[in-house]
């Protein structure tokens, strides 16, 4: 194992012979900018599969809409909600908070008999 000598190193930098240079930051930077990144609102996406289920199912959001949706799932993430279930009027959505994605979309009879698994929280709408 190769000894590092750093008595003639400043406090916030430690360099390895043959490694590149790196910057020590403190955790609670880290931490912090971790948290901020987290709960940043995010743009809600969605995937290839829901949009098919949309278009399929004729399924017609508003853009009103699609910004309450977005606003609440950002919310649902903040308290740690990582798979969402969102009930509306005319659509359930199977939304990963954790991804700020849409993952499937059906309409609210089909919806009715189904049974909901790997979910954390339910977010309704109206």
């Amino acid at each position: 194992m190769e000894k590092v000598n750093i008595h003639h190193v400043p406090s916030q930098t430690l360099i390895r012979q043959g490694q590149p240079h790196k910057s020590i930051q403190s955790p609670k930077q880290s931490f912090l900018e971790q948290l901020n990144k987290a709960i940043q609102p995010q743009e809600l996406k969605i995937s290839k599969h829901a949009t098919d289920r949309l278009r399929e199912r004729n399924i017609h959001i508003s853009e009103v809409e699609w910004a309450h949706i977005t606003d609440k799932v950002n919310e649902a993430k903040v308290k740690g909600i990582k798979e969402s279930l969102v009930l509306m009027d005319q659509a359930a959505l199977i939304v990963s908070a954790k991804n700020s994605t849409v993952i499937t979309a059906m309409d609210r009879m089909e919806a009715k008999d189904q049974l909901f698994t790997n979910i954390d929280g339910t977010i309704v709408l109206s």
